[in-house]
C-alpha cells in the first residue's frame, strides 16, 4: 500500500469502511467488524465466525508552489501527492458463550509522496515512501452482559525510502530501511442501557528498529549500512453509540494520538556511530510533532431490512505545526465529510456490502524553512524556502462483510 497518508501525519485510517461512512464516529464502540482495529473487546458483538475485507481507493491531491533553492532552483506548482489503494482485512471466531478470538491484517502508517528533482522545494522534498503491514491477533471475553474485554498483539513490518536532493538529480541522497516492530492493543465495551453502547480502545506505541543502507550524495561521509529508530505513537479512541428509536442511531468519537514521543530521529551507522552527511554533519531527521487529536459525530438509519445509510462529520487536528512543516509532507487541521450505506442482499443471508465515500479538506497550508523562522529542518548550504500546499482528497471504499454458523464449542 502507497498512501499519500490521510489522517494525521502518516497515519492510516481506512480501516472499516462502515466506519469511514460516518467518519469514523463512534467505530471504537462497534458496528463491524473491523472496529477491532481501535478496540479488540468489539468482536464479543460477532456471533458464530465472522469475516470482513475492504479497500479504499485514495485520489489525493496537493499543490505546492514556493520560492526557494538560494535562486538556484525554479519555483513551481507540482502535485506531489500519489493516489493509492489500501486493503484490509478482519476475522473473528466464537468460541463459546464467554469468549472469541480474532485476527485482523492492515497498514496503520503510509506515506508516498513524488517531487520533481528540481523545483523551488527541492532541498527539502524529494520522493518518499513508507510501507506497513500489521499483523493484529486478538481475544476477547464477554465478562457480563454489559461489559465486554480484548486483548491483541501488534506484529509491524516498516519498509520505509527517504531521498534528499545534493544539487544534481543523480547525487541524490537515498536512505533505505526495513524492520520489525512490536506492540498491544487493549480495550473494552460497555452496554449500561438498552441501546447505548460505549467503547474505549488502545494501540500501544511501536518502536520500530529500522536497517538498511546510505547511498548517494556528493561527498558522502557516511556510505552503506545504516540504522535508525522510528518511535510511532500509541492512539487511544472512545465511541458511543445510541440508538434512537428502532432504526437510527447517532455516533460520536474522539481520539488522541501520541505524536510527541518520535521527536527526532538519529541515524547511525551499523558500529553506532553517528551517520555523516555530505558535510560531515550528523544526520537528524527533526520531525518534532505535538500530539494530535480527532473529533466526529455521526449517524445512521436503517431505512429497510436490508439497507441501511449514515453519514458523518469529523475535526482532525494536525501534529505538524508550521514550525517544523516542510513540503515532503504539508499536513495541516483537515475536514472529514462522509456518507456510507451498506446492504444486505435477501438472497444471501449473512452478507453484508458496505460502500463509503469521504471528502476531505485540509486547511491552507503555509511552509516557512528559513532562518528566522527556527524551523529545525533549514539548511544554510540549501537556503531558504517560502511556500504553500492545498490539499484535499477523495476516498471511495467497498468491503464485504459475512456471517455464519455459531460457536466453535
Amino acid at each position: 500500500m502507497l498512501p499519500d497518508a490521510w489522517a494525521g501525519a502518516f497515519a492510516v485510517h481506512e480501516q472499516s469502511v462502515a466506519g469511514q461512512g460516518a467518519s469514523y464516529a463512534g467505530v471504537a464502540a462497534g458496528g463491524a467488524l473491523s472496529s477491532m482495529f481501535w478496540n479488540p473487546a468489539t468482536i464479543t458483538q460477532q456471533s458464530g465466525k465472522s469475516m470482513e475485507n475492504g479497500f479504499s481507493g485514495i485520489i489525493s491531491k496537493t499543490s505546492q508552489g514556493g520560492v526557494g533553492g538560494g535562486g538556484a532552483l525554479t519555483a513551481s506548482d507540482s502535485n506531489t501527492a500519489k493516489n493509492a489503494l489500501v486493503p484490509s482485512g478482519y476475522s473473528s471466531w466464537q468460541l463459546n458463550d464467554r469468549f472469541w478470538i480474532g485476527w485482523g491484517t492492515n497498514g496503520a502508517y503510509g506515506v508516498a509522496a513524488k517531487f520533481p528533482k528540481t523545483w523551488a522545494g527541492a532541498a527539502y522534498a524529494q520522493d518518499s515512501e513508507m510501507k506497513s503491514y500489521n499483523f493484529n491477533p486478538v481475544a476477547a471475553m464477554k465478562v457480563t452482559d454489559w461489559l465486554s474485554v480484548g486483548l491483541g498483539l501488534q506484529i509491524q513490518y516498516m519498509d520505509i525510502r527517504f531521498e534528499n536532493f545534493q544539487g544534481a538529480a543523480v547525487s541524490n541522497l537515498r536512505l533505505e530501511g526495513t524492520g520489525w516492530g512490536f506492540g498491544f492493543t487493549a480495550g473494552a465495551t460497555f452496554t449500561p442501557f438498552r441501546g447505548t453502547q460505549i467503547g474505549i480502545g488502545y494501540r500501544s506505541a511501536i518502536d520500530q528498529d529500522l536497517k538498511g543502507d546510505m547511498t548517494g550524495g556528493i561527498g558522502l561521509a557516511t556510505n552503506g549500512g545504516i540504522k535508525a529508530t522510528v518511535k510511532l505513537p500509541d492512539v487511544m479512541t472512545v465511541g458511543l453509540r445510541q440508538r434512537v428509536g428502532e432504526r437510527a442511531t447517532v455516533m460520536a468519537g474522539v481520539e488522541w494520538t501520541n505524536w510527541s514521543r518520535i521527536g527526532g530521529v538519529a541515524v547511525t551507522q551499523a558500529n553506532g556511530a553517528a551517520a555523516l552527511g555530505p558535510t560531515g554533519a550528523a544526520i537528524l531527521l527533526p520531525f518534532n510533532y505535538r500530539d494530535s487529536f480527532m473529533v466526529s459525530i455521526g449517524a445512521e438509519c436503517a431505512l429497510r431490512s436490508d439497507l441501511t445509510l449514515r453519514a458523518g462529520f469529523a475535526y482532525e487536528s494536525t501534529p505538524i505545526p508550521e514550525s517544523v512543516r516542510t513540503p515532503r509532507l504539508p499536513d495541516s487541521d483537515r475536514y472529514w465529510y462522509s456518507i456510507g450505506s451498506s446492504y444486505r442482499p435477501p438472497q444471501f443471508p449473512g452478507l453484508v456490502v458496505d460502500l463509503a465515500y469521504t471528502y476531505i479538506d485540509v486547511a491552507a497550508t503555509p511552509i516557512t524553512i528559513t532562518a528566522a523562522s527556527g524551523n529545525p529542518w533549514f539548511s544554510a548550504a540549501a537556503g531558504a524556502y517560502t511556500g504553500t500546499a492545498d490539499s484535499s482528497s477523495h476516498i471511495v471504499s467497498l468491503a464485504v462483510r459475512y456471517q455464519w454458523g455459531g460457536p466453535i464449542w
